[in-house]
């Protein structure tokens, strides 16, 4: 196991922005403080070829100017809410809209835009990065002082490690998540619709046109969302109208244990992704909106270049009564985990 560290890049603050790698078992991991972000994750196939299988930039720059929230850790609360408004215990919180009316990813100055404290270290059969930033009380317009801790590590096991915690000092609203962008053939390597996923959810979060949740859980069976068999992503009479997937999937199982999520499979590489989750909910976000994003190594992507698989709180759910609730406060510490694996 191995733990190399390097200047990434200097802010307009003159602070540094950091890059770690954590190299363990057969794979290569790299993270920066900025966002808390994956850079890239080198992965063996099934030929023996080792590629970045995550979409990225080549350098601080792009993740300066970050649209996509491509790598990124995603907070307070990751996803939409609806009108950027939300009421606890009587009280309007009012925070930045940047999707149309909605708050998407907190806001325009989210998490994800920040420099994080971070630290590296070395624990049993793994490599680990210590991400630690605080957000005052009103930060994009959410209650109360709260302190996130966030670690990402690789084991011996081809596994990424990934534990999210936030204490806060009011009552408030936390679904923090990592947006990567997978494309398991590797990244700039044309698009993942001929990967085939299987997700473990019996049941999806409807939407509306907005993205926003309109309070029902939609049983897949018999739509174009039924996942729970392992199938290509593309399903061109469900494609043929329909822009991809942006959906959140209620994760079968026991809310708060870890366990299986979903999986993703390259039948070019070889390459077979599995995901758990103590969350309630899974992103499934097949890259719809990427256009001409300059990425690394001269890549280029466009749509569909990559997917994300994001594990979370439902979207909208300060808003949403019969949702699983994401409120944390005083005695009621925020706490989740996920776990990546890699084989091929």
């Amino acid at each position: 196991m191995k733990i190399d560290k390097k200047i990434l890049g200097i802010l307009s603050n003159g602070k540094k922005a950091k890059l770690w790698t954590l190299s363990a078992g057969d794979l290569k991991f790299s993270l920066t403080n900025f966002g808390a972000a994956w850079t890239s994750l080198i992965v063996p196939s099934q030929n023996g070829n080792k590629d970045d299988v995550l979409l990225g930039y080549s350098g601080l720059e792009g993740y300066l100017s970050n649209e996509p929230y491509i790598g990124v850790t995603v907070g307070r609360f990751a996803n939409r809410i609806k009108n950027a408004a939300f009421n606890l215990h009587g009280k309007k919180c009012n925070l930045q809209a940047n999707d149309g009316k909605n708050s998407l990813h907190s806001g325009p100055r989210g998490f994800d835009k920040l420099l994080w404290k971070a630290e590296s270290y070395e624990e049993d059969d793994g490599v680990f990065v210590r991400f630690e930033l605080e957000s005052p009380d009103g930060d994009c317009g959410f209650p109360g002082k709260l302190k996130a801790v966030v670690i990402y590590g690789l084991t011996k096991s081809n596994e990424i490690i990934c534990d999210y915690s936030a204490k806060v000092d009011k009552m408030c609203p936390v679904n923090l998540t990592n947006h990567a962008y997978f494309n398991l053939t590797g990244e700039g390597k044309g698009n993942i619709l001929s990967h085939e996923a299987l997700i473990h959810s019996s049941s999806y979060v409807q939407v509306d046109k907005q993205g926003i949740p309109t309070g029902r859980l939609v049983p897949v069976a018999g739509t174009g969302f039924d996942f729970r068999s392992r199938r290509i992503i593309q399903k061109e009479s469900f494609l043929k109208s329909f822009k991809g997937y942006d959906h959140c999937f209620a994760v079968d199982g026991e809310n708060g244990k870890l366990r299986p999520c979903a999986e993703v499979y390259d039948p070019v590489s070889g390459r077979l992704m599995k995901v758990s989750t103590t969350q309630p909910g899974v992103q499934f976000y097949t890259g719809n909106y990427l256009k001409n994003v300059t990425g690394k190594q001269g890549s280029v992507y466009g749509k569909h270049s990559g997917f994300c698989l994001e594990t979370q709180h439902f979207p909208d759910t300060p808003n949403q009564r019969n949702f699983p609730s994401c409120i944390a406060g005083p005695g009621k510490d925020y706490h989740e985990k996920a776990v990546f694996s890699f084989s091929w």
